[in-house]
């Protein structure tokens, strides 16, 4: 446990509890006894709040022995022992309350350390998925284009010249993921607050996205809440790179955004892969994405339902289905 740094309570308790008992034994001013209680409750409960463990059970043990002793020996004088252990019990009470405050006090704010550190360790891991998911995206682009413009480099210059292009932007665009990831790790220590990627940039993604086609109803988009419009943006990257993982060469890869009986829904559907690009995926060496599991545990924390399975066309297709704005779940 974390003392507090600013006084050493528990000596300073063992001090005055020997005052009090001292007092108490030689019988020396009742008054001044009575006044020495105050302290004593005070510091009873800065010892349960703020000392380290066995000096603050010794010296609360003294505190409470101290404020118990008083009374006993006034009344040791004028009546019984009966009396006297009554007296001493009584005045206990109030010194068990006090020790009870601050063990109060010590547990919850430890418990709010705890929360915070929890708290920081969620934070860290949700930034650490997201520079994934972003980077992996762009990064997997850079890997097909250059894998293209390989080799069309000999026979058609002009699409290897195009790939390049397409690789200095994926290039750009995870350079700008790991700035936000910056950002926000920033925003976490006080500094200024920036905001996630929506799907007001996706129609940009998709159009850098070989074969990808963005298709999206008028008012769609409005009708998400910002945390859903954030999980949608999050489901078609991770979805599109999914689609260069597993599905490399697939002809057209279909992003839509519409309005669903269920809310509005966001579909990436994608053709089946050309048997030479199958063949060359099954050389490349395994990934370790956040899948489907992933994405299903990304939708649902958005009150959002997710779906995946493949098409009649062999290839596969992921919908996300988020509630309207003002027909949100309770």
């Amino acid at each position: 446990m974390t003392s507090h740094p600013r006084f050493p309570y528990a000596p300073a308790l063992v001090g005055t509890a020997a005052l009090s008992a001292l007092g108490s034994l030689t019988g020396t001013g009742g008054t001044w006894s009575m006044a020495g209680m105050v302290p004593l409750l005070v510091l009873l409960g800065l010892v349960a709040r703020w000392s380290p463990v066995l000096p603050g059970t010794i010296a609360a043990a003294l505190g409470v022995g101290a404020v118990a002793l008083w009374p006993a020996a006034l009344v040791w004088d004028q009546g019984s022992w009966l009396e006297a252990c009554g007296a001493g019990a009584f005045w206990a009470v109030p010194a068990l309350g006090a020790t009870g405050v601050g063990l109060h006090l010590r547990r919850q704010a430890s418990r709010t350390r705890r929360a915070v550190r929890d708290a920081r360790r969620d934070q860290q891991l949700e930034l650490a998925r997201d520079l994934h998911d972003f980077v992996a995206h762009d990064v997997s682009a850079i890997v097909v284009q250059a894998q293209a413009a390989r080799f069309v480099a000999g026979s058609d210059p002009r699409q290897a010249l195009r790939a390049l292009e397409r690789i200095e932007a994926a290039g750009l665009s995870a350079l700008a993921s790991m700035d936000r990831t910056v950002h926000a790790l920033r925003e976490a220590g006080g500094g200024d607050a920036t905001s996630a990627p929506g799907l007001s940039e996706l129609a940009g993604l998709v159009d850098r996205f070989e074969g990808g086609v963005w298709e999206t109803e008028p008012g769609a988009p409005a009708g998400l809440s910002r945390e859903a419009d954030t999980a949608a943006y999050r489901v078609a990257v991770e979805a599109l790179t999914n689609v260069r993982r597993h599905a490399p060469g697939a002809h057209t890869v279909r992003v839509t955004l519409r309005r669903a009986p269920g809310g509005i829904e966001l579909a990436v559907a994608n053709t089946a892969p050309a048997r030479t690009a199958r063949g060359r995926a099954s050389r490349r060496r395994p990934t370790g994405g956040s899948g489907l599991v992933g994405l299903r545990e990304r939708v649902e924390a958005a009150r959002g339902t997710f779906g995946a399975g493949p098409t009649d066309d062999g290839g596969w297709r992921v919908s996300a289905v988020f509630p309207a704005e003002g027909t949100g779940h309770g």
